[in-house]
């Protein structure tokens, strides 16, 4: 049984992000039957790797300081698995695309640093509810919105996107972004055409896409990296496209100037963009590293203006001094586990390495950033049916095991009956596992504590494999693993965000998990607009997911802990995770 308790709840991220439509122009919608709205532009709208630093900036791009001036330069990760909008499945990734590329919703500052939708490459847009339940959005663009070579954006660009985005044969892990879309069921399943997708363009100017049922957070769907307009001419017959910066054309902020190969990824402003006077840095260098401590050195050097990662032992120093600044961030940090694999197979093995793991220990002697113990999986901060300012999801939703430091050792104590349950008393004969994380100084902490709490409370011998992190995603995404870190950030403010991925077949299941019960409770979610309707489903299909059948191990809900140059203003953020430089100035 379940006990419930109130966990911290991130109320600024919660209603930062649904609720902001409102503050941002945002469409309005209204529950009776063919009802329309009209959404348009406010009038302020358009005014808001291995490589060492030292390696990095001495291979800068024809000689640029790219921390001084009109220039920035950033850390958020090693080289990126790819910057196709359609193919990225990384946060890394999702904020330089967000810098190249623009949808039909954009993430605006709100005047406080925080993110707020807005109206994007679509200037204004009509919603209508039809009298059968399918919901119909006429997106109107802008004029003038040009690709970084010149060419007109057009209707017919994002047509071919989303189509492109849903063609199974583009095995984007993201398809299923766009699953409210009409007919879309048919093409994953490869029973219907590409072509038959509920969005058309009716003229240059003109979008219509027609959805299956009316998306609560569809508005977000449209400011997502996946859903972003890419090329046909560039694309079609070109896997290497996002290579060349001839053919990485852009239709965003900033368009592509070099990429060196696990150094960094220079960015410079596109001219053709609409609101091109408005941009701030020249340029935007995107430095690749994943070692904590050289990232941390290049910080103080001058070398970079923004970082993400510090080593471990580091984070409480400058927290208390009051340089690192900790965000909200909705997000779970967990352990994966291979349900194919023949050991993790059985749930009561998965059971008994969750129980084992002594979250608060990682979270107040490993990662130090102010993380709270996971109690679930869908993390606080993510809106339940009564919406923002009341219980979130996983207040209501409750415990599915004890965090409290006193019920520690009998947490470990049920793991050990657990095991011997499934055949190993105290661990005898237990097979070696592997335990496997991306390179980087926190996921090796925490790998090493996971590796001595199994030890040493399950009598089981884990040994530890790391890769670089583009490697590392497709090794997972494979199943080519037994256990693995993991983690996932809202993409909207939903459950669904957190819940979907785990359908069986969906291209963000890692844990390559499958089962009926759970499908059909995210079907049954999908199948109404009724929120008591679709937060009851979600609550059932996360007790199949995590007290049935123990598919992950929650270790606890992150926060986003970032350090950025006091000279630099203008940045913005959202607790989906995406930090916006576009604006920025140096004083």
């Amino acid at each position: 049984m379940r006990k419930t308790k109130k966990v911290l709840s991130l109320a600024l991220a919660s209603t930062m992000v649904l609720s902001l439509a409102a503050c941002g122009g945002g469409s309005t919608s209204t529950p009776t039957t063919a009802a329309e709205t009209t959404t348009a532009a406010p009038a302020d709208a358009d005014t808001t790797g291995e490589t060492t630093a030292a390696e990095a900036e001495s291979e800068g791009a024809e000689g640029e300081t790219t921390s001084n001036g009109n220039n920035i330069a950033v850390c958020l990760a090693s080289e990126p698995q790819t910057v196709d909008p359609a193919l990225n499945s990384a946060v890394d990734g999702a904020i330089m695309i967000n810098h190249f590329f623009e949808g039909l919703v954009k993430w605006v500052d709100d005047g406080e640093g925080n993110a707020m939708t807005a109206p994007g490459q679509a200037e204004s847009w009509e919603k209508v509810v039809n009298d059968d339940g399918t919901v119909t959005y006429t997106m109107k663009l802008r004029d003038g919105i040009k690709w970084s070579d010149g060419k007109e954006v057009t209707a017919g660009d994002f047509e071919y996107s989303w189509k492109r985005l849903a063609n199974p044969e583009t095995a984007a892990d993201y398809c299923y972004m766009i699953d409210m879309v009409q007919n879309y069921a048919g093409i994953a399943n490869s029973e219907s055409d590409p072509d038959t997708l509920g969005i058309k363009a009716i003229d240059d100017k003109t979008l219509e896409i027609v959805l299956s049922y009316d998306c609560p957070y569809f508005e977000e769907i449209m400011a997502f990296p996946a859903t972003f307009p890419v090329r046909q001419d560039l694309v079609e017959g070109n896997d290497e496209w996002t290579y060349d910066v001839a053919t990485y054309v852009s239709n965003g902020p900033y368009k592509m100037k070099e990429w060196s190969h696990n150094a960094y990824i220079l960015a410079e402003k596109n001219e053709n963009y609409y609101d091109f006077a408005n941009l701030g840095p020249d340029t935007i260098r995107f430095t690749l590293l994943d070692d904590a401590n050289a990232i941390l050195a290049a910080y103080k050097s001058g070398e970079l203006d923004f970082i993400e990662e510090l080593p471990p032992d580091e984070m409480a120093n400058y927290l208390a001094s009051g340089e690192l600044t900790v965000a909200d961030y909705i997000g779970t940090y967990y352990v994966c586990f291979n349900t194919e694999d023949e050991v993790f197979s059985n749930p009561l093995i998965r059971k008994a390495f969750s129980l084992a793991i002594d979250r608060n220990y990682i979270v107040e002697n490993v990662s130090q950033a102010g993380e709270v113990p996971a109690t679930g999986y869908v993390p606080a901060g993510v809106n339940d049916a009564a919406g923002p300012g009341s219980d979130d999801f996983r207040t209501v939703g409750g415990e599915y095991y004890s965090v409290a430091e006193e019920d520690y050792e009998k947490n470990c104590e049920e793991a050990r009956a657990l095991l011997a349950e499934a055949g190993y008393p105290n661990g005898e004969g237990f097979p070696t596992v592997e335990y496997m994380y991306n390179t980087n100084d926190k996921h090796k902490a925490i790998g090493e504590a996971l590796q001595n709490m199994w030890q040493e409370q399950l009598g089981v011998t884990v040994n530890l494999s790391n890769q670089d992190w583009n490697v590392f995603l497709e090794s997972r995404k494979q199943g080519d693993y037994q256990i693995a870190r993991n983690g996932w950030i809202a993409d909207y403010n939903d459950p669904c965000s957190f819940l979907d991925m785990w359908y069986t077949g969906g291209g963000n299941n890692d844990a390559q998990y499958s089962n009926k019960d759970y499908d059909a409770k995210i079907d049954a979610a999908k199948a109404t607009a009724v929120q008591e309707e679709r937060m009851k489903a979600f609550h059932e299909a996360e007790d199949i997911l995590i007290e049935q059948d123990n598919v992950l191990a929650p270790v606890y809900f992150y926060t986003q802990p970032y350090m950025i140059k006091d000279d630099i203003q203008g940045m913005y953020y959202t607790p989906l995770g995406y930090f916006f430089f576009g604006y920025t100035t140096r004083n």
